[in-house]
């Protein structure tokens, strides 16, 4: 789950990590009236979507007067930032930047650890020195039964400053910022950029903070936040009808039966060259509801051209299964081809019932996944 810049700043400061000052704001006298608390005649005009990429994109801008900050509010309120309506803005307190830096903790699942990730190079391009120079990108796991402390703060700290001042303000930063993402079960935590003012201040003056999604019963006021895309709210609501459920964005919708075998469907459909729509595991039933409820689903995604139901019969059978799909398509009108290859338990008897239909019955994966492949090239053209 991911939040929003202002409210990751709202946790920093919680954990006294210095940031700069900043308000929130829904419009451009609200804006005004933010500009005249901070004080200064220079402020940063700061669009507030979840998205990264939003000073390229034309969302982050510096005023100097109240005209030039009505002008750039205006501008970035309602701006599109990578499918992100920017409905609010923060506006924040200039700061002199000497220099910049990056500093972060995420989870690393080679290592199985937390690892603090530092660069000198911090800064709107930090993707690309990941890309082009990752060796200016110092990475330190983290023993979780050990965590940061001093030593290793201020070892981690010497990586970006010779200055003992700003040392000893980077080792506090580090050691506050691992606190908060354990407390608040993060899986990122971001300063990018870290600046040093020409006061020798180190400051924080942006922040990026995303949660486990398994932990937020531990934390309501971390989920209180959560602002759920399209996608995200299609999950949730497959989730809530005991359907494991993942948009990818394909032409093939999937429904499958266990969560290997969707891998596996996704998998050989990218091998025979057609783009999987989905994760969707409707688990071992043969329940004509459910069946329905995925149907609505796969079909609700306009990409979609073909739907593939792979069903492997174990402890289920074959021809219950194939009994629930009927039942569920006397309900479901759709002019979109559907392939099923049900194998395993009476798969036989299971096959024999879908004979005549209009569905394309398949015996293997293997034939199941060419014929949606195939099908979808012949809708293209």
């Amino acid at each position: 789950m991911k939040i929003h810049e202002y409210q990751a700043k709202s946790f920093f400061s919680e954990y006294e990590v210095p940031v700069n000052k900043g308000y929130l704001c829904g419009s451009v006298e609200e804006a005004v009236k933010a500009y005249h608390k901070l004080n200064s005649s220079m402020a940063v005009v700061k669009a507030q979507v979840l998205s990264g990429g939003r000073g390229k994109a034309g969302g982050v801008k510096l005023v100097r007067n109240e005209e030039e900050l009505r002008i750039q509010t205006k501008a970035i309120l309602g701006m599109n930032i990578k499918g992100y309506v920017a409905e609010c803005v923060l506006i924040a307190q200039a700061v002199d930047i000497e220099a910049e830096y990056y500093i972060s903790y995420v989870v690393d699942r080679i290592s199985k650890s937390v690892v603090m990730m530092l660069s000198k190079a911090g800064g709107v391009d930090i993707e690309e020195v990941a890309r082009v120079t990752p060796e200016k990108i110092h990475k330190i796991p983290v023993d979780p039964a050990v965590g940061v402390p001093d030593y290793l703060a201020r070892r981690a700290a010497f990586l970006l400053f010779d200055n003992m001042a700003q040392v000893k303000q980077t080792a506090s930063i580090l050691q506050k910022l691992y606190k908060l993402f354990i407390k608040k079960d993060a899986s990122l935590a971001e300063i990018n950029p870290l600046i040093v003012t020409p006061k020798g201040e180190v400051i924080a003056i942006d922040a990026k903070m995303t949660f486990d999604d398994n932990a937020l019963f531990r934390h309501p006021e971390i989920e209180v936040l959560f602002e759920p895309t399209e996608a995200e709210r299609k999950e949730k609501e497959a989730k809530s009808k005991g359907i494991s459920y993942v948009h990818i964005g394909g032409e093939i919708g999937c429904m499958v039966n266990g969560a290997g075998l969707a891998m596996a469907t996704m998998d050989m459909i990218k091998l025979y060259g057609g783009n999987p729509a989905n994760f969707l595991d409707i688990g071992g039933s043969s329940n004509p509801v459910k069946v329905i409820e995925a149907m609505k689903l796969l079909l609700a995604d306009r990409d979609v051209k073909v739907v593939l139901i792979n069903i492997f019969g174990g402890i289920t059978r074959c021809n219950d299964v194939a009994t629930g799909l009927l039942e569920a398509f006397k309900q479901i009108e759709t002019e979109i081809p559907i392939v099923i290859r049900l194998t395993g338990t009476n798969e036989k008897e299971g096959r024999a019932l879908l004979q005549g239909t209009k569905f394309h019955v398949a015996e293997t994966m293997s034939e199941a996944t060419r014929k949606a492949v195939e099908l979808v090239r012949t809708i293209k053209k």
